[in-house]
């Protein structure tokens, strides 16, 4: 008795698996010719995730089937099933005229999945021999914060940065 009940366990739940199969995000419009599916395979270590991509890719033309049009793939991003996450399937596509220029590009563009970072040494030489920069940039810093706080008309600051400038 032991044993039918572990098997009928087994089974149920082997059941309610299947059953319970691909959860769809159903189509979500992103922008008014742009939508993503986004499917969900809860089968767990029965799940078949080509099915789902091939299921979720034919959700897309359907629906743009319905609207006599055809669904063109903008990307796709899959995340294989881990101990305590399912697979899942992102697809984003463009509904377009069967007409339209961008139906006979169909490829998808690929996805970087790093980011480099490029180093390179720069080397940067500042002279200090020369006092006056630096007293030029803070008179007209100190300039500029008496034009803003308004102590200062802009007729005056130009005249005065002038003056500063031609010294």
């Amino acid at each position: 008795m032991k044993h039918y009940k572990s098997f009928f366990a087994l089974i149920s739940t082997t059941l309610f698996l299947l059953i319970l199969g691909c959860k769809s995000s159903g189509v979500v419009q992103l922008s008014p010719d742009t939508y993503m599916i986004y499917n969900e395979d809860k089968g767990g270590i029965f799940g078949n995730s080509a099915k789902m991509k091939a299921s979720t890719i034919r959700e897309a033309n359907e629906f743009a089937s319905r609207q006599g049009k055809i669904a063109i793939p903008i990307g796709t991003q899959s995340k294989p099933m881990q101990l305590g996450s399912f697979a899942t399937f992102e697809y984003q596509f463009r509904v377009v005229d069967k007409n339209d220029p961008e139906a006979r590009r169909t490829s998808l563009v690929p996805r970087a999945n790093i980011v480099t970072e490029n180093k390179e040494d720069i080397k940067l030489e500042i002279n200090n021999s020369s006092k006056t920069n630096g007293d030029l940039y803070s008179e007209l810093s100190k300039l500029d914060d008496l034009k803003n706080r308004g102590i200062i008309t802009d007729e005056e600051f130009q005249t005065l940065k002038r003056k500063i400038l031609n010294k």
